[in-house]
């Protein structure tokens, strides 16, 4: 694999990567616009073909084993948490950069992570895009015969399909997105993989996660909510109001199932020790 140490054109806006994949360096911000506006539409039938699969799939394992999987899904989780790893280290210098040398809202408003710098705008559209295997992690769940909750597929359609659509309009919020989101899965599907791997993981790690979860619905709520005033100011910033009204709304939808899932997890009493304390 080669990489690009030189002739790499740098703006005010990038930071001082130490080396360039040529991948990364060949990357064409707006062909592949181009390419979600008259594509993005397409979202609807990875959903359609998913939630095919979700009941149908819970339907058809209802009278028969599960199957075990391990070994596949360790493999699949170690690739997501690499994958994730990966699209961090790339997209997380980029925003301390914008954040250190022009400020929080310039990081909400200006979208130079995805119009001019190659690095992160690259891993910008892999993370949109990998929101389609993504929904992968669900077959496990049927085929296992686990419990498949309702924010489990309420998350990964309405993320497929807002991160699908806000590529059309290259959002500046989404820097903060996909940073967050980055970083959140990294320890995620690490975690997941060590699991299964069955490795003894201490219950405090589930319990960060979840955390990190919450805290990132409550930030992606802010920025969106920044960005819109900041636009209601009638000054620049990268986002349609309509998209901003989503992405709050799709948020904060987020902060209240996660927030459930949380204490129904780790706060709520068992029900076992409710009835021995009468």
């Amino acid at each position: 694999m080669s990489v690009v140490t030189s002739n790499f054109r740098v703006s005010a806006n990038t930071p001082n990567y130490a080396y360039v994949f040529n991948f990364e360096q060949d990357f064409d911000q707006r062909e592949n616009r181009d390419w979600m506006i008259n594509n993005w539409y397409q979202a609807f039938y990875f959903v359609g073909a998913y939630m095919v699969f979700v009941f149908g799939g819970q339907a058809y394992m209802q009278s028969r084993p599960r199957y075990e999987l391990r070994r596949v899904l360790a493999a699949w989780n170690v690739f997501l948490a690499a994958f994730s790893i990966i699209g961090t280290v790339r997209t997380l210098p980029e925003m301390i950069h914008v954040l250190r040398e022009y400020g929080l809202q310039h990081s909400v408003c200006n979208p130079s992570f995805i119009e001019q710098v190659k690095v992160s705008g690259f891993w910008t559209w892999m993370f949109t895009l990998s929101k389609v295997p993504e929904l992968g992690d669900t077959i496990f769940i049927i085929l296992r015969k686990q419990n498949l909750v309702f924010l489990h597929w309420y998350h990964h359609i309405t993320v497929l399909l807002f991160s699908w659509y806000s590529y059309t309009e290259h959002i500046a919020p989404a820097r903060w997105y996909v940073v967050m989101n980055y970083i959140v899965h990294s320890i995620m599907y690490s975690y997941f993989a060590l699991r299964a791997l069955r490795y003894n993981v201490p219950r405090y790690v589930a319990m960060v996660i979840t955390t990190s979860q919450i805290l990132q619905m409550v930030v992606g709520a802010y920025v969106s909510y920044l960005g819109y005033q900041v636009k209601l100011r009638g000054e620049f910033c990268q986002i349609s109001e309509d998209t901003a009204k989503l992405a709050i709304l799709m948020y904060l939808s987020y902060f209240v199932l996660f927030a459930r899932l949380f204490y129904n997890a780790y706060l709520q009493p068992k029900r076992g020790k409710l009835q021995k304390s009468e």
